[in-house]
């Protein structure tokens, strides 16, 4: 209970009392880490890499032209820009700022971190920008216009908040107010959907929805299909159920869908479902993983006319659903390999085809176009840098665009998967990338990042940053794909939920063994990593193994599950963790809360704990509690909290790139103390 916490008062996020502990661990911390022989040259090269102009400007393709959000050393901020399709293709392309956050966060006096932005179908002349303080959830939203490259006077304006704003016409928005009580559900998001006018104070917005206190949300949006739009509101009870309601004729009315099925697209006045559980209609079983369409006024029917469009096995899953002006485009993975679909319908249903894509590497879809059917993906892999091709989903043709530089020498460099045996028997497959010369003589040292949450896969991919700072430097790189992520679709997820957490955890503990078992490193040489609820997962199992680690990064954590729901935004991941509160969820929860179980008499290994000041998603209390109840146990810890950040715990390039700096001098202390520099 939080009468038996001694360490409740770093709960006060911005009390001077908790900011001054936090500023002297991160004394101790920092000058420890930054004294290390590769912190310097680490730091550099990531600043490097992170703010070279040799990046890909990555495209978002709004009404046929493209816009980009661009940070480098000289903007620190970034800048937001666009530019034609043509122009795009040229190298450089010839950019239109639209606007420069550094400017304007000087002019203004204010922290400003770049929070997106929202255009105005299908004229894209006003946009909703987001403003966040020091990378927060919560940010100021401000209507700009584009044709002038200026805010609008007088325009829609939000104070910071975490409030819901969404264009419904030109001068109409979807309001969900989070300012007083009443608005607020329990997770902190907004319970109502109003209709706000233009000219008129947002006091006045007429509500047309109120969900329920215990909600995680409730949101307004219009749907677009071509010409025609849909006002849809959805009633958000839980992290993983979704209940939509069509307004029609200023009445909302409830959609015949699965609470856990989402809305993927609407294309052709067909209403595209991706169902996270096994759907019965009539005699006709739809399975958990499929996509399923139908005509959207017949889901206010009792029983919809469905159809399937794309069912996947035990070992695949849709990782993406988009569209162009004609086509569906579906992003699959077939055992952590990626590959591309499109879809077209007509009066005899929907057809199929694959797209041709580089092979045995991650595919993600970037950027649609809905005056075209022009768009834009990705290639990558561990060692392959991220190529951007460009293509026509009419005729699945593509040819790459750009390419980003290699950022290390990939000669010598090996990637392998592997398979461990979990404790319950289920095959948990995991990457391992090996550096030049290695050797599996339990000697190497090696990270293994995992996450195992909210159906979240983690795929192969090119990180510069992991690549040279750590990759060259000699260190074995692993990503475990474990339950509770989405590799492999629902049922990969579904599994690892609320009673059955501990499976997550089994499985980060199974690739640790098996590693050691092959000899690919030993205990001594052995660290994890993970953020969120990936600062969980390894906490958990440090708590729980100690001896199978020498090195621990928990970013951005979650850690007391006691409280976590009492907490920012926790009470809306109930769903994925369970209620502290109910003493029969408590007593499975309470078995692996990391900081009600950590003990003075065990050996752990020193553990690295990072956390943001500004995250108002997932409390910093988590880490700060962690480690004072460990330091006053007696257990050597290391701590370091940004004072900005947000949740991602780095508020521009150049704080990504030192925190990253931190953790790889940390590492390699920690796992390979006799070479030390390079």
């Amino acid at each position: 209970m939080a009468a038996d916490d001694p360490f409740l008062w770093l709960e006060d996020v911005e009390g001077e009392k908790a900011l001054d502990w936090a500023r002297a661990q991160n004394e101790r911390a920092l000058a420890r880490l930054e004294a290390h022989p590769d912190f310097a040259a680490i730091h550099a090269r990531n600043l490097e890499i992170l703010t070279s102009d040799e990046r890909i400007a990555m495209p978002a393709l709004r009404g046929g032209q493209v816009y980009n959000f661009w940070r480098d050393a000289e903007h620190v901020r970034g800048l937001w820009r666009r530019t034609s399709l043509e122009n795009y293709r040229a190298d450089p392309p010839e950019w239109q700022v639209l606007l420069d956050l550094d400017r304007l966060a000087e002019a203004e006096d204010r922290n400003w971190v770049w929070a997106g932005s929202s255009c105005r179908y299908p004229d894209y002349d006003r946009c909703l920008v987001g403003l966040s303080v020091g990378g927060a959830d919560a940010a100021v939203r401000r209507e700009f216009d584009l044709d002038r490259g200026e805010f609008v006077a007088d325009g829609f304006y939000l104070p910071e908040s975490k409030s819901s704003i969404g264009w419904r016409d030109r001068d109409s928005v979807f309001l969900g107010p989070v300012f007083d009580d009443t608005q607020v559900t329990d997770s902190g998001y907004p319970r109502l959907v109003q209709i706000w006018e233009r000219g008129t104070p947002k006091e006045d917005a007429r509500t047309i929805f109120t969900g329920e206190r215990a909600d995680v949300g409730s949101f307004g949006g219009r749907y677009w299909d071509g010409d025609r739009h849909y006002d849809i509101v959805i009633r958000v009870p839980d992290t993983f159920s979704r209940i939509y309601h069509l307004l029609v004729e200023g009445e909302t009315r409830q959609l015949n869908i699965p609470r856990d099925a989402n809305i993927a697209a609407i294309q052709d006045g067909q209403l595209l479902l991706e169902l996270k559980s096994d759907w019965q209609l009539g005699e006709r079983t739809f399975p958990q993983g499929a996509l399923v369409a139908g005509p959207v006024e017949g889901f206010l029917a009792e029983r919809p006319e469905v159809s399937l469009m794309f069912a996947p096995d035990a070992r695949s899953s849709i990782t993406a659903v988009s569209k162009t002006e004609n086509v569906v485009l579906v992003s699959v993975l077939e055992n952590v390999v990626g590959k591309l679909l499109r879809f077209v319908h007509d009066d005899a249903g929907w057809h199929r085809e694959e797209i041709e894509v580089p092979a045995l590497g991650t595919v993600s879809l970037v950027a649609t176009d809905d005056r075209s059917d022009v768009f834009f993906y990705t290639y990558a892999g561990f060692l392959t840098p991220t190529s951007l091709y460009q293509a026509d989903a009419a005729t699945g043709a593509s040819a790459p665009l750009r390419n980003e530089p290699a950022w290390f020498d990939p000669a010598g460099m090996s990637v392998r998967q592997h398979e461990a045996i979990s404790a319950d028997g289920e095959r948990i497959p995991y990457f391992v990338v090996t550096p030049p010369g290695f050797e599996a003589d339990g000697k190497n040292p090696t990270m293994i990042f995992a996450y195992g949450g909210f159906e979240v896969p983690y795929l192969p991919g090119y990180s510069p940053v992991t690549g040279s700072a750590w990759l060259e430097r000699g260190g074995v790189y692993v990503l475990a794909n474990i339950r509770g992520g989405g590799e492999f679709g629902p049922r990969w997820h579904q599994a690892a939920l609320k009673e059955n957490r501990q499976r997550a955890f089994d499985d980060l503990i199974a690739v640790a063994e098996d590693l050691i078992e092959r000899k690919i490193t030993s205990p001594e040489h052995l660290g994890i990593r993970g953020g969120s609820n990936g600062g969980l997962l390894v906490g958990a199992v440090m708590v729980q193994r100690p001896e199978l680690f020498n090195a621990v990064v928990s970013q951005v954590p979650l850690l007391d599950m006691r409280r976590y729901h009492r907490l920012l935004a926790g009470a809306s991941w109930m769903a994925e963790y369970g209620d502290p509160d109910d003493p029969e969820q408590w007593a499975y929860i309470s078995r692996y809360s990391p900081y009600q179980n950590v003990s003075a008499d065990a050996d752990y290994p020193v553990a690295f704990f990072a956390t943001s000041t500004r995250d108002d998603r997932v409390h910093p209390a988590h880490a700060r509690k962690m480690v004072a109840k460990m330091l006053d146990q007696g257990h050597e810890v290391l701590y370091y909290e940004n004072i900005e950040g947000g949740h991602g715990g780095a508020a521009n390039l150049e704080q990504s790139a030192y925190l990253n700096a931190l953790i790889f001098a940390y590492l390699f202390e920690r796992l390979a103390p006799a070479e030390a520099a390079d």
